[in-house]
């Protein structure tokens, strides 16, 4: 090998986007084998509450909850799965504060926010899997059968809860900026219920909130056997415009945020 050649292959090659989304999910990937006993335990505990739900309610309402418990089961798998995608920002954020490898993050030439929403994308594939096992565990509980068109439920799905993801990135960049607000974001998740069953209230201007139209959509695909190409174009539209407007919303908080915690020089504080 010739001294050129030789220096060519020591030259580091610039990374890409590519490079980086798959080191990030490797990551992912790697944590969730690694403590398998977190990741089942938050299996368990999903479906002890569903239980609780499910059996407490049949206690007291008796027909009135087994005629609605299949937008009850859907409503339960969205919420799983949204509060994965919220809280995943958040609770990293704060992990990396705490383990002081925040500032990495910062320095990385992809810059900070691109890294944070491509591990938040990383949370929310594990998260799918996760809600997916306990959607299996409840329709077996229940013995309901529901409608389950693959594509549709997973875009559909996807693109509801990217909203939310939105709201996990403006949660990140507070969480940034004041380290303890882990109170408020327990606070809020339990507001994704009632964004959830916001269909039920019929109420126009909902649609517009996060969750509420696709909750809607959902609800119409798995219990009704609604296909993709089968719902208007509007109501697509609002669905992409509805998560894209909430992802650049939550995204630019999240910059002014960090720009003002390099401000203030609280970046790497805990």
């Amino acid at each position: 090998m010739t001294t050129r050649q030789q220096n060519a292959a020591d030259t580091p090659r610039k990374a890409g986007y590519y490079q980086l989304a798959r080191a990030v999910l490797s990551r992912e990937f790697l944590i969730f084998v690694r403590y398998p006993a977190n990741a089942i335990g938050g299996i368990v505990i999903s479906v002890f509450f569903f239980g609780v739900l499910f059996y407490g309610g049949r206690m007291i309402a008796g027909r009135a909850l087994t005629d609605s418990i299949e937008g009850i089961i859907v409503g339960y798998f969205l919420w799983t799965l949204s509060v994965g995608a919220y809280s995943a920002i958040s609770n990293d954020i704060g992990s990396e504060v705490q383990w002081g490898t925040l500032e990495r993050h910062v320095m990385s030439p992809f810059g900070f926010a691109p890294v944070v929403l491509l591990k938040g994308v990383a949370k929310i594939v594990r998260t799918f899997i996760t809600s997916t096992i306990i959607l299996a565990v409840m329709i077996g509980i229940t013995g309901t059968s529901l409608e389950l068109p693959l594509l549709t439920v997973v875009l559909v799905a996807t693109l509801s809860i990217i909203s939310v993801l939105g709201l996990g990135l403006a949660a990140g960049g507070v969480t940034v900026l004041y380290k303890q607000i882990g109170n408020w974001l327990n606070l809020l998740q339990f507001g994704f219920i009632v964004l959830i069953s916001a269909p039920a209230f019929d109420v126009g201007w909902m649609r517009f909130l996060p969750l509420a139209h696709g909750s809607a959509l959902l609800q119409r695909s798995m219990i009704d056997g609604t296909r993709l190409w089968e719902f208007s174009p509007g109501e697509l539209a609002l669905l992409l415009g509805v998560a894209v407007g909430y992802v650049a919303v939550g995204y630019a908080v999240f910059q002014y945020a960090t720009r003002r915690a390099r401000r203030l020089g609280v970046l790497g504080d805990y």
